[in-house]
């Protein structure tokens, strides 16, 4: 089974690995496949394995070895076989563990390794989704920066009018003053998204482990499907992660229950006498006696019984969290999505027509400089805005995607 968890988690495409510049899908690709958090998950799997090899097995034999009854006063203290009761002693004696205690066991461990490879579900899904929003965080930040960069342009051709006309004299020379005045605010945008996307990129390098890595490629287009999301909640790897733990909190009451039927321990030996004794030999069982269960076996039995019901509730509890946050999530999806509608089909059209009309009235002298700049800034910033709600829908995809869907091979984006 956790062959074909890794097959999905950890496999990676050729070329990947020596790649620069990451598209969305290579980005995921090569975080499952270098992310050490998801290779601890998958070692551990392996821990549990074979720990659940010998879960179930007897202990091993013990070899007695000693004297028997070594006489320390009397005429022959100290002195060896000179009667007729000391020996010299070998042995050997196995412990049978009942049989329902070693099912148990053996249950317990089948447990612990579904609790690992559903570790490695949750890793893996942790993994792909951090890296998603890196790459898309980085990917729009460029294109915030990208902007602000044709405000630039746009800048310093204004800046050459002011120049013309300052030298014909129809403008007062504190207008020239005016577009560094706004390139400054411009560069405090530029700061502010600078760090954007270093930390985006910081972000990215840490799961692909590229120290410098770079976005190719335009993001996923991706449908939010809420029904298809709501049927698929009982699969999600973080409830499945629990359902793994009530089977355990369930083994662990077997195991409790097992500790009412005893054990036994079987013996034989073999002792040697003064020749002119004859040789012994011994053969014994001892039996466990649980006498006293309601102090002791029952208490353990209601106890575990208690967490078992325990893991139930948790288990019920989470899955109407996730539930309420799924409701939760896609009411901001869809939030995000009508302001990025409500941005390009009606703010950034209004504000790109409004700053048309205002270049164009300082063209013909009607509107000064300062009116003039403030509305191709604010144009920028419109445009600027309308990005990054993009961002926002884009990123609300995919988180609900890879939160709440169901795991594929191609980075959780069907």
């Amino acid at each position: 089974m956790i062959k074909s968890v890794l097959a999905a988690l950890i496999a990676a495409t050729p070329g990947v690995a020596s790649a620069d510049s990451f598209t969305f899908n290579a980005a995921l690709e090569r975080a499952a496949a270098d992310a050490p958090s998801l290779r601890g998950r998958v070692a551990g799997v392996t821990a549990a394995q074979s720990a659940a090899v010998a879960a179930d097995r007897l202990p091993d034999p013990t070899l007695d070895v000693g004297i028997q009854d070594f006489p320390v006063t009397g005429p022959d203290a100290g002195r060896f076989n000179r009667d007729n009761f000391t020996m010299q002693k070998i042995g050997i004696s196995q412990q049978f563990v009942n049989p329902a205690k070693r099912h148990a066991r053996a249950a317990r461990a089948s447990a612990d390794i579904g609790i690992a490879e559903a570790g490695v579900h949750v890793e893996g899904r942790s993994v792909r989704l951090q890296t998603a929003l890196a790459w898309i965080d980085l990917y729009y930040a460029e294109r915030r920066l990208d902007q602000l960069t044709l405000l630039d342009t746009s800048l310093g051709d204004l800046q050459s009018t002011v120049s013309a006309r300052l030298a014909s004299g129809s403008a007062r020379p504190s207008q020239a003053l005016e577009p560094d005045q706004l390139r400054a605010a411009v560069n405090d945008s530029r700061a502010e998204l600078t760090a954007s996307v270093a930390k985006a990129r910081a972000a990215l390098a840490r799961f692909t482990g590229d120290p410098n890595p770079e976005v190719a490629g335009a993001p996923p287009e991706l449908m939010v499907d809420r029904a298809r999301l709501i049927a698929g909640i009982a699969a999600l790897p973080s409830l499945r992660a629990m359902d793994a733990q009530t089977v355990a909190a369930d083994a662990d009451t077997q195991l409790a229950r097992a500790d009412k039927r005893p054990d036994w321990k079987v013996g034989v030996s073999y002792g040697r006498r003064e020749p002119a004794f004859g040789d012994l030999v011994s053969v014994g069982v001892s039996i466990d006696l649980p006498f006293f269960p309601k102090r002791r076996q029952d208490p353990k039995i209601a106890a575990a019984a208690s967490e078992a019901e325990r893991a139930r509730f948790d288990r019920t509890a989470a899955e109407r969290e996730v539930l309420a946050s799924l409701e939760g999530d896609l009411a901001d999806h869809l939030m995000h999505h009508q302001r990025l509608e409500n941005a390009r089909q009606t703010l950034v059209p209004l504000t790109k027509r409004r700053a048309g009309l205002d270049m164009a009235s300082y063209a013909a002298g009607k509107l000064d400089l300062g009116s003039a700049l403030l509305s191709s800034l604010a144009l920028a910033e419109a445009e600027i805005d309308a990005i990054a709600r993009e961002a926002d829908v884009a990123r609300d995809a995919i988180r609900i995607n890879m939160t709440y869907g169901p795991t594929t091979g191609g980075g959780d984006t069907q």
